[in-house]
């Protein structure tokens, strides 16, 4: 998916509980994580993570689930 203003917007405005949420159980090929879109998701995803202490992105990670 081409990154263009509204959903760098979009992905901006998540969280990253959020981010990882849909990143986790996003059916297989979803758009979101195609091309350019699924690059800055994944960069966004990785920088509000680091934002975060470790207990916090491991407390986060368990409250979603698998």
């Amino acid at each position: 998916m081409d990154l263009t203003e509204n959903n760098k917007n979009h992905i901006d405005s998540l969280s990253y509980e959020q981010l990882l949420s849909h990143w986790r159980f996003a059916p297989s090929g979803d758009p979101w994580f195609q091309g350019e879109t699924g690059e800055y998701w994944g960069v966004v995803m990785q920088k509000k993570k680091e934002e975060l202490n470790g207990y916090q992105a491991v407390a986060i990670s368990k409250s979603i689930g698998w």
